[in-house]
């Protein structure tokens, strides 16, 4: 009898944890599908590849984001977050990815009038897709605040169930990103063959122009705080 009631006992510890663990993995997939749908410097940038390098650029550009949150997530795990909580580091991102911002959109505008959608010599000057990846969410502050606030706050729930936790939470939300994106990126990709090269440099320049205009958002935002924080 006693043993009959310590399987019963263990049998619904296990069931307790596998309800837990589904709950981490299904929330994460939809808090990230959710905010991957608000448009962004990423966005900005998965469109304007994905009509150039048609549909598998979506999925590239999450492979290089995923890379930066995995790096993100072992660091806050070794003691990061304080960073990431730090109005200083705030500034310093916002007004450096403002500036990178602004670079990729001066490049993007200065291709414009020899761009073309099956261009040789262009498609040998195209940057690496991964690290555009990496760089549009490194660029952008509110990825950080996000990491600081609900990134954090998942990560301290799932590392109670230990690695599978923390690993079913990271597949969840990148998994969230990689279905938004890549259904952007196909859709975009496949109606390429609808475009002219006027209409792609139209693209790309409202795509360069959307940058500008969150580059610019970031260092006033970044610019703001950097005057209250250290001359108030």
């Amino acid at each position: 009898m006693r043993f009959q009631v310590i399987f019963l006992s263990f049998i619904l510890q296990i069931n307790t944890k596998m309800i837990a663990l589904g709950t981490i993995f299904l929330t994460s997939f939809i808090i990230a599908f959710s905010g991957a749908m608000m448009p962004g410097p990423l966005m900005t940038v998965t469109i304007s590849e994905s009509a150039q390098r048609g549909g598998w650029a979506g999925p590239k550009l999450i492979a290089g984001h995923a890379i930066l949150e995995i790096a993100l997530i072992v660091g806050i795990l070794f003691g990061l977050a304080p960073l990431l909580q730090n109005e200083t580091f705030f500034i310093f991102v916002a007004l450096a990815g403002g500036g990178i911002m602004l670079w990729m959109a001066w490049g993007m505008f200065s291709t414009l009038p020899t761009l073309k959608l099956s261009n040789e010599a262009t498609a040998k000057k195209q940057n690496n897709i991964y690290l555009s990846g990496i760089l549009m969410s490194l660029a952008n502050p509110y990825w950080i605040i996000w990491w600081a606030t609900i990134g954090l706050g998942y990560i301290l729930s799932s590392i109670k169930f230990g690695a599978a936790g923390i690993i079913l939470f990271f597949i969840g939300h990148i998994l969230g990103d990689l279905v938004w994106y890549s259904g952007i990126s196909f859709a975009v990709g496949k109606g390429r063959s609808l475009f002219t090269n006027k209409v792609y440099r139209i693209l790309v320049g409202s795509c360069a122009a959307f940058l500008v205009a969150f580059a610019v958002w970031l260092l006033y935002d970044g610019g703001t705080k950097f005057f209250a924080h250290f001359f108030s």
